[in-house]
């Protein structure tokens, strides 16, 4: 039996639901630890009482603190918003793009990294949706499908069906190389694998804190490389993402912070970002890279299990294009299995006719075999 190198039994007690399920759908939702509910839950007690905005004034700040430590940003590059989607959205209005440009994805993202793009037909500009390379975005595809009026490439960092995990060192060269924009919708991986914003060609980031951070629904953020914020244009206004004297509500001049809260518009959701900020904090502590080396150990058993038991995997299992995610089919029918599974109290999704497994950092091997020990043989 292995174990990581923190101390699995007693990060396993923090997360309820281990006492419940074998909980393996972090790809879908992850699930809330104890701290961070009874954060949330002081944070509600707290609003009931005047003192609840001087207790919590430095939260907000403290949040992308944290979010900038856990990406190697600077704070000042850190804008909340509520999800991925709209901090896509935001990067998708903010962008120079004129008609006759071209953005390029591949056919394997979520649609949140869809949508926003596309929605930008109506302006002239088109959402170049390529076919995927092994489950991915790759330079190949790059160079096979840009052109002159290419502006901008987008993609997950891990895509969320496939587990693919995209080279964005290689492709954010290459968008340096070519002038282009590079874009990341990073759901899938922050809080599982590592990343560094100043040794990756990243412009922008995207990410929603209820999946593999841990954290609450209705909190994100928003990463923009520092020399873009001073010159791209916000693409909308409110009245905390401008600068001046408070003094007067009636104060209507519209100059822009000169940092990334010059893309924040309005009332902040506190609970949300207590919730965040101890979620952040938990992972900071015990480790992305330790995590990453425990859920790779979890999901290369789980692969080498169900290929002797004769599954087919989709996921790729080039090692420098793996994740935390496995997705395989199942014999017969899927929608049968999955609720087999349920039944079982092995939790996972069930994704495009495919079974999609993602475990996280408090999972435990015996966990990750029960996949299996249910399903037998294909």
């Amino acid at each position: 039996m292995a174990s990581p190198s923190y101390n699995l039994n007693a990060v396993r007690a923090l997360f309820p639901v281990a006492e419940q399920v074998a909980y393996l759908d972090h790809a879908a939702t992850g699930t809330l630890s104890r701290p961070v509910r009874e954060a949330m839950t002081a944070y509600l007690e707290a609003r009931q009482t005047p003192a609840a905005w001087e207790m919590y004034k430095d939260v907000i700040a403290d949040l992308r603190a944290a979010l900038a430590r856990l990406i190697h940003a600077s704070p000042e590059e850190i804008a909340l918003v509520q999800n991925t989607t709209e901090g896509l959205n935001l990067v998708a209005h903010m962008l120079p793009l004129e008609p006759g440009d071209n953005v390029i994805l591949c056919d394997v993202e979520f649609p949140s990294n869809v949508f926003p793009w596309k929605n930008l037909g109506r302006r002239g500009v088109e959402a170049r949706i390529v076919p995927n390379e092994g489950g991915g975005l790759t330079v190949d595809l790059l160079e096979q499908y840009a052109d002159a009026r290419t502006r901008a490439v987008t993609t997950s960092s891990v895509q969320f069906l496939t587990g693919f995990r995209t080279d964005l060192e290689a492709i954010g060269t290459w968008c340096r190389e070519h002038g282009v924009y590079f874009v990341v919708d990073a759901i899938q991986s922050l809080g599982v694998i590592p990343l560094d914003v100043q040794a990756t060609p990243v412009d922008f980031l995207a990410c929603g804190g209820v999946k593999w951070l841990l954290g609450p629904a209705g909190q994100g953020f928003l990463y923009v490389r520092r020399e873009l914020l001073e010159r791209l244009p916000p693409p909308f206004a409110g009245p905390v993402s401008v600068g001046g004297e408070r003094n007067s509500w009636l104060n209507y001049d519209l100059t822009f912070l000169p940092h990334a809260q010059r893309l924040e518009l309005g009332t902040y959701n506190y609970a949300g970002i207590v919730g965040l900020l101890t979620a952040v904090r938990f992972l900071l502590e015990t480790g992305v890279e330790a995590i990453e080396a425990w859920t790779h150990h979890l999901t290369e058993m789980l692969i080498e299990d169900l290929e002797r038991r004769g599954y087919r995997i989709l996921s790729n299992r080039e090692p420098r294009r793996r994740s935390a995610i496995v997705t395989f089919k199942p014999a017969g029918d899927p929608k049968a299995a999955w609720e087999r599974l349920r039944t079982a109290g092995v939790v996972l999704s069930l994704r495009e006719g495919y079974l999609r497994v993602s475990p996280h950092g408090y999972n435990t091997e015996d966990e990750i075999l029960q996949v299996s020990a249910v399903l037998g043989n294909a």
